[in-house]
């Protein structure tokens, strides 16, 4: 099979090629294979997470004050100090 690209494309696969050491060839098949295989666990949580949107600054405030709240304070003491 014989995929016509456009000479931009071609010449900006080139120099990703010519940075990873490999043929233009390996560096289209790679990345059309990974846009057709399965994603793993890993990738698949990566572009899950990547999809959520970014919390906004009220939120990360709100979510700092909760931690806050939660803490336990410390004690110094251990079980054979009674």
């Amino acid at each position: 099979m014989t995929i016509e690209i456009p000479d931009d494309l071609a010449h900006d696969l080139e120099g990703v090629a010519a940075t990873q050491n490999k043929s233009v060839e390996q560096v289209a098949v790679e990345r059309l294979r990974s846009l057709v295989a399965k994603p793993t666990a890993p990738q698949a949580l990566l572009r899950a997470l990547q999809t959520l949107p970014h919390p906004t600054a009220a939120a990360v405030d709100e979510f700092e004050a909760a931690i806050a709240a939660s803490r336990l304070p410390v004690v110094n003491n251990g079980v054979f100090d009674r």
